[in-house]
């Protein structure tokens, strides 16, 4: 994490918050006492602002300065609702597309994703509050400034993303190399979504019994399968095929 991604202390985080700032997520000692911050929990709950409950050592690692048992992300951009995210694309033409990333953890895999969901005409990009990569500076870098052009939505799990999707008339994917559908031969003229797991678990358990269809990008050789941001690109790429040619 970099010095312009963060701000740590109690007074700079309230005045951030304040002021209106755009945070990610805020962690807090998990040790301290809970009436010290409040007022930052208060307001970050009004603001829909993760707030993680962690160990002294955590914090310790992300800035040898004197913390004061609080630190926070600070977002570059701005995040959408996940209704507004539907909702505005009722309002064009061409069938949604959203890419719904299932505890993805490392900050320069979604940028690559987000870079090339911007060139693909991705609808926008649904992620959890909770234990998923951060918006930060790496993310910015990856994405070549991607992540300013397509909305980002968070929710609080992703399978009420996907009940909400569903419900709107998306078919929901999930990428695995576990699954026998090859993702030549599916339909994404329709509107979807295609769910991409974890770098280490791929989609968890709780999820893949929710989803319409499990798809996998065929492998020739002895690696078993493809870095969840190469395989985004795959899958997206093939999207774009289908509704362009």
């Amino acid at each position: 994490m970099k010095k312009d991604d963060f701000i740590f202390g109690y007074y700079p985080v309230l005045e951030a918050l304040e002021a209106g700032a755009t945070l990610d997520k805020i962690f807090i000692h998990q040790g301290s006492e809970a009436h010290r911050f409040e007022s930052i929990i208060k307001i970050a709950a009004e603001r829909d602002i993760p707030v993680n409950l962690v160990p002294l050592v955590k914090l310790d690692k992300l800035t040898r300065s004197n913390h004061q048992g609080i630190v926070a992300y600070l977002s570059p951009i701005s995040f959408v609702s996940l209704e507004a995210l539907i909702s505005a694309q009722e309002e064009k033409e061409n069938p949604g597309l959203f890419i719904v990333l299932d505890q993805l953890t490392d900050a320069r895999n979604f940028g690559g994703i987000i870079r090339t969901a911007e060139c693909t005409g991705v609808s926008g990009i649904i992620i959890q509050k909770t234990g998923g990569a951060p918006v930060n500076a790496d993310t910015v870098k990856t994405s070549a400034g991607a992540v300013f052009n397509v909305p980002i939505c968070k929710v609080d799990h992703v399978k009420d993303a996907i009940y909400y999707l569903q419900g709107s008339g998306y078919k929901v994917f999930g990428a695995s190399e576990k699954a026998t559908e090859n993702y030549f031969n599916s339909d994404f003229k329709a509107p979807v979504a295609i769910v991409m797991g974890s770098e280490d678990k791929g989609i968890s358990k709780s999820v893949l019994g929710l989803l319409d269809g499990l798809i996998s990008i065929p492998m020739l050789g002895k690696t078993k399968s493809l870095n969840v941001s190469v395989a985004a690109g795959a899958i997206l790429f093939e999207v774009l095929r289908q509704r362009t040619f």
